[in-house]
């Protein structure tokens, strides 16, 4: 422990802790626009400055000084107000002054900052930045000028993920962020919109498509029907003054009814037919191979898009299984639609995802079209959705929870685990083990695999065999084991794991790029958590090949897993992506 003075109370603190951390652990609020717990501290914007009185007064940023023995730390008095005042202004004086037309307008950090600290007028002249804005990526939009120059959104890109789409360009107040001399489509982005997530103000944010939902359901000729991924559900209600983790799925149903929806179904039913593909692709390769094969998960999109650009030798081992959205949808345009009497033609399916690679994954390839129609028409993030919700003024926190269409609504908590990082793994084994048995395990938890530990590595019995395990989340933790994999081929020895999940997103898709803005591994915890409460308390069935309505769905109409009619609508390709060498 380190004994340190806070505005003149004694305390003690632990070791290692920065100014700030300490100071928030007491209660004590120290502004910043910079700092993200999910990064390193970069001191960019110098807000966050405070006084070591045992040093003369000296000024430090707190978001990257670390206390040590003696510091008489002041957080707060006039002089240091002013100042963070005349930076707050500085840094508006080179920001548009629209926030009423403004994506974040409510949400920004920037306007909260402002709004703290009563700046109403600034002394300076506005001096606008001519970056042109870049919407050619099709999930997220880059607006640099709109950009303060907290270097998050690089730091994210570059470390956190390790991507390299985002760098800085040019140099003093020139200075932005920009995929380099390219456009976002042409850059090695992959869609996580991690970057978006993280970044405080609108220079980056999801391609907002609630327009076009809006005018699909005010259409009297179009049936809109809509899915939900699992870890919206646990993570929307922080927009309503809930907790995250909180999970109002029955609310969402009612909200989604209320807002004009004709048909309302659940990706976690989608999750449930994905691991009967994906468990029966496993068990098949594996025994093959006698025990030597490896199966990687394909549900991530933006992992998908990473594997194709940097490990095209290794896409044999990626499942062709498509992601759960994406299996779900053709099933609409087909079965439901030839139950429920419904022209195909007439039907727009809305996606409501934690993700912004979703947006570009609905139209990657032809295998996206399997109904004969494009199968999602399109996908909206929770923050979307959200802002849905408050434009129909849906108190969701109050409204009488509701239940699903029941023909493909009807989930497992198989499906409900897929929104964590080691919930595709987990739900998988379920299964696999069943395929292979004919019996289900007596205890279907596998604690191994959970957590936000960057990779879990395993091995686990199913029967008198060794499965080797890899759970990654997090793309900067990615190239590690893809490189063992890679290695092993190379040498021509067995792979190193014969089962790998690839979540590109820390934490999975809990902590996805179109989550609520402020998401923290804490947020993250709280919201996984939710996840494992409905598998273990509230759904009827815990793996899923014992959901009922999916039995129905292969019995009437895709006949066995891995056979030709599933292997149409269920399954997809990949192709070798060039790298980014401009």
């Amino acid at each position: 422990m380190v004994k340190i003075k806070i505005n003149g109370k004694s305390v003690e603190v632990e070791e290692g802790l920065t100014i700030l951390k300490a100071a928030k652990k007491l209660g004590i609020k120290i502004p910043s626009l910079c700092y993200h717990p999910d990064i390193p501290p970069t001191s960019a914007c110098g807000i966050c400055i405070v006084k070591l009185a045992n040093q003369g007064n000296k000024y430090t940023r707190a978001c990257s000084t670390v206390v040590e023995n003696g510091m008489d730390i002041i957080t707060h008095d006039a002089e240091i107000n002013t100042v963070r005042k005349g930076v707050l202004e500085l840094v508006l004086s080179a920001h548009p002054n629209d926030c009423l037309n403004c994506i974040r307008n409510g949400e920004c950090e920037l306007q909260a900052a402002a709004a703290d600290f009563g700046v109403r007028n600034s002394k300076y002249d506005n001096i606008k930045q001519n970056h042109p804005r870049d919407e050619s990526a099709g999930s997220i939009v880059l607006n640099p000028e709109k950009c303060i120059k907290c270097g998050r959104c690089v730091v994210v890109c570059q470390e956190m993920q390790n991507v390299h789409a985002l760098g800085f360009v040019n140099r003093g107040f020139d200075t932005y962020f920009a995929p380099g001399a390219v456009s976002l489509k042409d850059s090695p982005c992959v869609d996580c919109g991690q970057c978006a997530s993280h970044c405080p103000v609108a220079a980056i944010y999801e391609k907002d498509q609630t327009q076009e939902v809006q005018a699909a359901i005010d259409d009297p000729n179009t049936y809109v029907t809509v899915q939900m991924a699992p870890s919206v559900r646990v993570a929307l209600g922080e927009y309503f003054g809930l907790k995250p983790g909180d999970n109002i799925t029955g609310k969402i149903y009612a909200a989604l009814r209320l807002m004009g929806f004709d048909a309302i179904f659940d990706t976690n039913f989608g999750a449930d037919m994905t691991i009967m593909e994906e468990a029966h692709e496993f068990v098949k390769r594996f025994k093959e191979s006698n025990g030597t094969s490896a199966i990687t998960t394909s549900c991530c999109p933006a992992w998908v898009k990473y594997a194709e650009e940097y490990y095209p030798d290794l896409l044999e081992n990626v499942s062709s299984a498509k992601s759960p959205h994406m299996m779900l949808a053709p099933m609409t345009k087909t079965y439901y639609s030839d139950k429920a009497n419904v022209d195909p033609m007439t039907i727009f399916n809305v996606s409501i995802m934690p993700c912004t690679a979703k947006k570009n994954e609905i139209r990657k390839n032809e295998t996206m079209y399997s109904s004969g129609y494009k199968d999602v028409d399109a996908v909206i993030t929770t923050r979307e959705f959200a802002r849905m919700i408050k434009h129909y003024g849906i108190d969701i926190a109050g409204i009488e929870p509701e239940e699903a269409d029941s023909i493909l609504g009807e989930y497992t908590g198989a499906g409900t685990i897929f929104g964590a990082t080691g919930g595709v793994m987990e739900a998988a084994l379920r299964t696999a083990y069943n395929i292979i048995s004919g019996t289900n395990l007596d205890n279907v938890d596998f604690e191994e695999v959970r957590g936000l530990e960057g990779v879990k590595r395993a091995t686990i019995k199913v029967l008198d065999k060794d499965v080797k395990l890899a759970v990654v989340n997090g793309l900067h933790n990615v190239d590690p084991v893809m490189q063992e994999m890679r290695a092993a081929k190379e040498r021509g020895e067995n792979p190193p794991y014969n089962f790998i999940e690839v979540m590109a997103c820390e934490g999975g898709c809990v902590g996805g790029g179109g989550q609520p803005y402020g998401t923290t591994n804490e947020v993250r915890t709280d919201r996984a958590q939710g996840l494992y409460d409905e598998d273990k308390t509230v759904v009827k069935h815990r793996c899923s090949h014992d959901n009922e309505n999916l039995q129905k769905l292969y019995n009437e109409f895709l006949g066995k897993p891995l056979g030709e009619r599933a292997h149409h609508f269920l399954h997809t390709e990949y192709k070798v992506d060039e790298k980014y060498t401009k």
